[in-house]
Order: C-alpha cells, then sequence, then structure tokens
C-alpha cells in the first residue's frame, strides 16, 4: 500500500518537473523576442517574463525536481531489486542527464534575469527539445523495461529528434513566412 502513495507521489513531482522544465524555455523565447519590440514594451516584457521565471523556477521546478527524486529514493528502498535490473541503469542514466539539463537551464535563467539573454529562439527552442526527448526515454524504460530493444530505442530516439528539429524549421519557415505578409 505504501508503494502506491509513493510511487503516485513520485510521478506527480516528475510530471510537475517536466512542466516546468517544458514551460521556462517557452518563457525564455518570448523574453528574447520581447527584447525586439520598441521601447517601453520591450523594458515591460522583459520584466514581466523575468517574475513569471522565477516563481515557476522557485515555485514548481525546484520543488517539484526535489520532491521527485526523494520520492524516487524512498522508491529504490522499498524495492532495492532494481538496481539490479539493466534497465534501471539506464533509466538513471538519463535522470543524471536530466539533472544536467536542469542545471543548466537554471544557468540560462541566471543569465536571464541578469539581461545577460546569449541565445537566439530558435536556438532556444532547440534546447527546449532536450527535455522531450529525455522524457521519452525514460517513459519507454519504466514502461517497456527489459522488453525494449535498445537498438530499436536509440533509433527511435534519433528519429523523434531529427522529427523535432524538421518541425522547428518548418515552424521557423512559416513564421519568417507571415512576419513578412
Amino acid at each position: 500500500m505504501e508503494y502506491n502513495y509513493i510511487k503516485s507521489l513520485h510521478l506527480i513531482f516528475v510530471i510537475t518537473w517536466f512542466a516546468g522544465l517544458f514551460y521556462i524555455p517557452r518563457i525564455f523565447i518570448y523574453h528574447i523576442e520581447a527584447r525586439q519590440k520598441p521601447q517601453p514594451d520591450a523594458d515591460i516584457l522583459s520584466n514581466q517574463f523575468k517574475i513569471m521565471a522565477n516563481r515557476l523556477w522557485y515555485i514548481i521546478t525546484w520543488p517539484s525536481a526535489i520532491l521527485a527524486t526523494l520520492f524516487a529514493v524512498w522508491l529504490l528502498a522499498l524495492v532495492p531489486s532494481w538496481l539490479e535490473q539493466g534497465w534501471m541503469h539506464i533509466k538513471l542514466s538519463f535522470v543524471i542527464l536530466l539533472f544536467a539539463y536542469h542545471i543548466k537551464t537554471h544557468f540560462i535563467f541566471k543569465q536571464f534575469q541578469n539581461n545577460e539573454i546569449r541565445w537566439t529562439s530558435n536556438g532556444m527552442r532547440l534546447w527546449n527539445e532536450g527535455a522531450t526527448l529525455i522524457l521519452f526515454a525514460v517513459v519507454f524504460l519504466v514502461i517497456l523495461k527489459n522488453s525494449i530493444s535498445w537498438i530499436w530505442g536509440i533509433v527511435g530516439l534519433i528519429g523523434l529528434g531529427v522529427l523535432l528539429m524538421l518541425g522547428i524549421k518548418l515552424y521557423k519557415r512559416l513564421r519568417e513566412k507571415n512576419s513578412s505578409r
């Protein structure tokens, strides 16, 4: 019984963690694009996006990451045999990658808070897809466990990455076409 409650809480906080990781780059994109507007609009929007990002990052994303991790450790304490399984080793590797992504996003967040914007909106759209790829990998690993073919899994992730990049390029072309009208 305890296991199901802990698993549910872990899943809830993983979902809210990813929600934050998906949305913060969108705020960064809006922030980048707002700086191209005339004054005072650029400053007003920039300040609003900083407030939105700050609240999202410190009230939702960081606490969710910490709570998801605490409940994950609790689950591993309840079912230590998972640590002997190959799928869990790979999942934990993706979790480490997710934390690296989170920490890099934190550095980007700090730069935006200090008006040090070094990204293009297209570059930030590409960055945003990193969390998507990690999410796909982890969900498939957890659901399929040992029945997944690692070769097909890797091919699938590469294919998803290519599709996401093509989608971003298509979106950029459509935006450029619509803005030239």
